[in-house]
């Protein structure tokens, strides 16, 4: 196999901290769109299900669109590069417009333009991510033929990307023990600055890997299918180690639960840290339950970016010892085993610090999955190019995408449908307020139950299925160091040149 090293240290860290920048504004979406529509907004919980499916329905016909965008056309800039640099600007519009309140709208008096208008921007930003996101992640194909480094270069990128993650996430947080705290307009204030700050900083920073990137493989453009050839969405679908990974990443939807769900769990679980509500007066109360949705949030989102970014960082290590077929189930079977136990002592102990080591090993999974799934579907490429005689590169990132979304989208039906299961409605309270605390106050502890399960069990059976498909993964071993060697000899034949 092909050792040798291509790309340089600089470059390496040049598509890391683009992949931070990207990270920065991604979490705004994952982490915060739920409680954004929900408990700011107050729109409907049947219409933010119908449109969370709809943009996935979408999704399923755009992201293979633009893998197939890239795959076809190679400009004099390259063949990913352009993408991220031409997607900064109507990323940083449409992320502002997306967590703010619709202009021109009444939120006490909603109205099917109102309802039109948000989910224009919804979908909308979600084609013009697409545009930027399938591109970015194809690149380390086209930076290295060295299999390990193009794992090394994902997986710092992955890493680092983590790390926008949990910086967006911490924005809120923050927020929430200043003085703004004392508004009854503080989560639409929270929302505006996390926006505007986290794509102000962050889309600038992806853009550089439109610049300082070198694309070295120069791999033909894909032409017009005969007739008589199976065509992409074929091929990818009879890739089964492909379908595989794909099938694990729809099933693990759960890991994103414990970013996305923290503050409803914050907001309706009935956790409270150091006070009792019930004693405390009126004019404090706004205050002390705003912060304490930003104490149990935090507590969550910390534990979760800790277990997460040590599993990031481990795995460079691991990948020389263990196959990633096998760090996948272990990280699950282990992360489905801590929700189990967060669960049951949580709840019984009504003390959120006694899971916080649970809440760590569950979080595992999630640095484990959002890395080395996309390094499987690198090797799964390998593969159907050693097949077919075809590049699926686009593609196959497209549907790496896809399934990200979909999982997203997974996870905000299933907080919506705690919702519909407790029957309360986040929706009535016309742009959140006062009015959640109330409603908080009045749930029973069945009700507490049903949200804290969002972080715990929902997740923990989420992780339980993922390991299934994993397990008939079979590009491992023996199989995966032929498929690099007879790989590398048919591009040699094939005449495809790799630039220094």
């Amino acid at each position: 196999m092909n050792d040798k090293k291509y790309v340089p240290k600089s470059e390496v860290t040049t598509y890391a901290v683009a992949a931070l920048g990207q990270g920065l504004v991604y979490s705004c979406m994952s982490s915060y769109i739920t409680d954004h529509y929900m408990s700011v907004l107050g729109l409907n919980a049947w219409f933010v299900i119908f449109l969370m499916l709809f943009a996935r329905v979408w999704d399923a016909i755009n992201d293979p669109m633009m893998g197939g965008i890239v795959d076809r056309h190679t400009t004099k800039w390259g063949r990913m590069k352009p993408y991220p640099v031409l997607t900064v600007l109507p990323i940083i519009l449409l992320t502002v417009m997306m967590f703010t309140k619709p202009w021109g709208f009444d939120l006490s008096h909603k109205t099917v333009g109102m309802y039109v208008y948000v989910a224009a921007v919804y979908v909308v930003w979600g084609m013009v991510y697409t545009a930027s996101d399938v591109p970015f992640w194809s690149m380390p194909n086209l930076m290295t033929p060295n299999h390990k480094e193009r794992a090394k270069i994902a997986s710092y990128g992955r890493t680092v990307g983590g790390v926008g993650s949990a910086v967006t996430v911490a924005v809120p947080i923050i927020l929430g023990f200043t003085a703004l705290s004392r508004l009854e307009n503080f989560d639409e204030i929270k929302y505006l600055i996390m926006s505007l700050s986290m794509s102000l900083i962050g889309m600038p920073m992806f853009a550089m890997s439109s610049f300082k990137i070198k694309e070295r493989i120069a791999l033909p453009n894909a032409t017009k299918r005969d007739p008589s050839e199976p065509s992409t969405l074929s091929r990818i679908s009879h890739c089964k180690p492909l379908m595989m990974v794909v099938l694990a990443g729809i099933l693990s939807f759960g890991r994103y639960m414990l970013q996305a769900a923290a503050p409803h769990v914050a907001r309706f679980a009935g956790f409270y840290v150091g006070f009792d509500p019930n004693q405390l007066p009126q004019d404090q109360l706004i205050e002390k339950m705003n912060k304490n949705v930003s104490t149990v949030s935090m507590i969550i989102q910390i534990c979760t970016a800790i277990g997460m970014f040590a599993a990031m960082i481990i795995l460079p290590k691991l990948y020389e010892k263990y196959e990633y077929r096998t760090l996948m189930i272990g990280s699950c079977l282990g992360g489905f085993g801590a929700g189990i136990l967060a669960l049951l002592v949580g709840w019984f102990s009504h003390n959120l610090f006694l899971c916080i080591p649970f809440f760590l090993i569950m979080a595992i999974p999630l640095g484990v999955i959002n890395v080395v799934s996309g390094i499987m579907v690198f090797d799964c490429l390998d593969y159907m190019e050693l097949q077919t005689g075809y590049r699926d590169t686009g593609l196959g990132s497209a549907c790496q995408s896809f399934v990200n979304k979909l999982g997203n989208a997974f996870a905000t039906v299933a907080i919506i449908a705690m919702y519909l299961v407790t029957g309360l409605d986040v929706g009535s309270m016309n742009g959140g307020g006062t009015k959640w605390i109330q409603a908080a106050l009045e749930l029973g502890r069945g009700e507490n139950f049903a949200m804290y399960s969002l972080v715990t069990l929902v997740p923990a059976l989420s992780l339980l299925l993922t390991a299934v498909p994993l397990y008939f993964y079979d590009m491992i071993g023996e199989k995966k160091k032929t498929v690099m060697e007879e790989l590398a000899e048919k591009r040699r034949e094939r005449g495809i040149e790799i630039s220094e």
